[in-house]
């Protein structure tokens, strides 16, 4: 699985660990990817993506603003399923 969010695509970003002592060591921050079922809205079939925590909540607040690219998760999904 890769670290990226389907809807927003969020990827890892890079930086600093700064320690007590002020030494700077490379480390990474990952983003907050959940596993979630989402529904289209238009053709009412479930999609299984992998979404950070902020799309969630931006999701409960303004549904509409994602779903073009559900629609497009949804299309790929029965593509698959019907192969």
């Amino acid at each position: 699985m890769s670290k990226v969010c389907q809807l927003t695509g969020a990827r890892p970003l890079s930086g600093n660990k700064v320690s007590h002592s002020n030494r700077k060591t490379k480390r990474r921050f990952m983003p907050n990817l959940v596993k979630k079922t989402l529904i289209d809205e238009k053709s009412g079939s479930k999609v299984v993506l992998y979404v950070t925590a902020r799309a969630l909540r931006t999701l409960a607040k303004n549904p509409k603003k994602f779903a073009k690219q559900i629609a497009n998760y949804a299309k790929k999904d029965l593509k698959k399923k019907s192969k």
